[in-house]
């Protein structure tokens, strides 16, 4: 999928939303482990089905899937495969944070976007250069890099100034730029950094960036909107479980549909703006 490609579905559904599929087995509802032989699957297929419609794209994290063994990443696979059938227009972003010397990154590309025929793939840009490029032989396929993540560890390194006062993430914003434009490249930001989107749009004005964080975790919308949107939308905004747990009973799809329209809603008034 292209950036304009992107935009024109944002623009279509009147949504910005992108659903994260971090499904915990212990966490999604008993039923399904009691009469699916896939649960996992069955819970995703399901939310799927009940968002597709005000979404833009689905994040499966690979932690959730992967800590489950093979039959876990069966359900990743089958989940990814699923979707791409069924709601071919959805950007899907696996989400497995990668990162590491050149040939180890080359098979984690094949992986992601070769066996896994994922939208996209966030990557961790600590090695440089050399880890992030094999990622980029794809066409049409886009890298998210870890940009200013909003954990409480972020602060380790990602806001450590030079002797220039220049930030850690304003460095990999720069650098980062002569590696791939952006029709490939976006950055993940977290949507709990607030007036810092406008430090961001500073030196990527013209990037989609992956907003996780809204919602559960706290994020406004409100501000992300503010300091972080630009002419062409240039956010993909993430909730996974003020959406895919809004409930834990047989009417689980049901409160994920109200949960993801209620967002979409409110995007699309933000969205109006700009169109």
């Amino acid at each position: 999928m292209t950036k304009q490609e992107l935009f024109e579905n944002i623009k279509r559904k009147k949504s910005f939303l992108c659903v994260g599929l971090d499904t915990d087995i212990n966490k999604i509802p008993s039923f399904l482990l009691e009469e699916e032989d896939d649960p996992i699957y069955a819970f995703n297929t399901a939310i799927v089905d009940a968002t597709a419609k005000y979404c833009v794209a689905y994040k499966p994290n690979t932690a959730f899937y992967e800590s489950q063994g093979v039959e876990g990443v069966k359900a990743l696979e089958k989940t990814i495969e699923y979707i791409r059938l069924r709601y071919p227009d959805q950007f899907i972003i696996l989400d497995a944070k990668r990162g590491d010397i050149g040939n180890t990154s080359e098979m984690y590309a094949v992986s992601a976007f070769e066996h896994m025929k994922a939208s996209a793939v966030t990557v961790a840009p600590y090695m440089g250069e050399d880890s992030v490029k094999p990622f980029l032989k794809y066409p049409k396929k886009w890298i998210i890099l870890l940009a200013l993540t909003s954990n409480k560890g972020s602060l380790d390194f990602q806001l450590v100034e030079d002797k220039n006062g220049e930030r850690l993430f304003e460095k990999v914003l720069k650098k980062s730029q002569e590696w791939a434009t952006d029709e490939q490249m976006m950055y993940v930001v977290g949507a709990t950094r607030g007036e810092m989107f406008a430090d961001i749009r500073k030196y990527a004005p013209d990037h989609f960036l992956l907003v996780p964080g809204v919602g559960a975790q706290g994020g406004s919308l409100e501000e992300v909107v503010k300091y972080g949107m630009n002419s062409e939308c240039g956010l993909l905004v993430n909730s996974s479980r003020g959406i895919i747990y809004a409930d834990n009973t047989v009417n689980f799809a049901f409160a994920a549909t109200t949960e993801a329209k209620k967002l979409q809603q409110e995007m699309a008034g933000y969205l109006e703006k700009i169109m």
